[in-house]
């Protein structure tokens, strides 16, 4: 089976008029479509670019939120999600506007990590500084929901050698790619 990319991902918010403000006020995201639930809900539909979408559901009744189980709880010191959950999202930018989103965020109170993180094969998997060795730079930041979210861009191509670890308790024939 072959993919053309993420269609959507669709989250739970608290406050949908909340969480329409920070979409497209802070992070400039489109409101594409809204859609009103039988049951009193709401499925609302914002532009993330590149031709995905990125949808929230609301319902008055919902669940209250998980942090360290549905959603993280605190990044990076407490990362773990329990399975099944989302841990975060991350959105596809350019290297060059990275400086300028985190002060963006910052300016407008988004709680966000205070330098841009350099993603490298490290045993502490980040480099103060940019080398040869990092394959992503990232902001993390989290939405009114407590969602983690990152702005990421990537710094060159895969290869490989880039698949180089097993699955833990699982078989290696995921690592093979058909073409």
């Amino acid at each position: 089976m072959r993919t053309n990319g993420v269609n959507h991902l669709a989250l739970v918010c608290r406050d949908m008029a909340e969480t329409c403000r920070f979409y497209t006020e802070v992070l400039d995201m489109p409101l594409v479509k809204t859609v009103a639930l039988p049951d009193g809900g709401q499925h609302f539909f914002f532009d993330c670019g590149g031709g995905s979408l990125l949808a929230f559901f609301w319902w008055e009744n919902a669940p209250p939120a998980a942090p360290g189980v549905a959603s993280v709880e605190h990044f990076p010191t407490k990362p773990m999600t329990a399975v099944g959950s989302m841990n975060h999202v991350a959105f596809n930018v350019d290297e060059a506007v990275l400086e300028d989103y985190l002060a963006r965020l910052v300016a407008a109170g988004v709680p966000a990590t205070p330098v841009v993180v350099n993603h490298d094969d490290s045993p502490m998997g980040a480099a103060r500084e940019k080398h040869p060795g990092v394959f992503v730079r990232s902001v993390y930041f989290t939405d009114p929901n407590g969602i983690m979210m990152e702005f990421a861009a990537l710094t060159r191509t895969f290869t490989p050698n880039d698949v180089r670890h097993a699955p833990a308790a699982a078989t290696a024939p995921c690592l093979e790619r058909t073409a």
